[in-house]
């Protein structure tokens, strides 16, 4: 079955395979790291995310529920109930848009800012004294010309 699985893919770059699969890891191993630091701190990774999103809204930007969607890569009312978690734990707090008072933004609160203090410096230890150089090695190897030459799958 092996066999009938790669002739399927003839084309593919066995070695490029390995390398996108070591960054996968790599990532993983962040994000489990990251998801832990966070409950370990009485919040959601989620939570944490919505955090940093909300507290580096570049200027020319608004704390919409739009914005935080699109940052977070979920769906609208998938933020929607984000934030009104985070708002019911008193991360968050919703204020009315000015310009358009349909809407509301959204800004941190001092106790969500207290946990960016606590969990930002856990997490920059985390990447500088763990993965982060094997994280950052994986990503150049995938996007540099250089494959992996002790995991090419196609040569086992």
């Amino acid at each position: 079955m092996t066999t009938l699985r790669k002739a399927k893919v003839t084309s593919l770059d066995w070695a490029k395979l390995a390398d996108l699969a070591e960054f996968r890891y790599r990532l993983r191993r962040f994000v489990s790291f990251s998801e832990a630091a966070s409950e370990a701190a009485g919040i959601s990774a989620q939570q944490y995310q919505l955090l940093q999103v909300v507290a580096t809204i570049p200027p020319d930007k608004e704390s919409s529920i739009s914005y935080i969607a699109e940052r977070m890569v979920v769906r609208h009312n998938t933020a929607v109930e984000l934030v009104d978690r985070a708002e019911k734990a008193g991360l968050v707090h919703r204020v009315a848009d000015k310009n358009d008072h349909r809407r509301s933004l959204v800004e941190i609160s001092s106790q969500g800012n207290d946990l960016l203090a606590e969990l930002v410096p856990v997490h920059l230890a985390g990447v500088r004294e763990g993965d982060g150089e094997l994280l950052l090695r994986s990503l150049q190897q995938l996007i540099g010309g250089k494959t992996s030459s002790s995991k090419r799958g196609g040569e086992r």
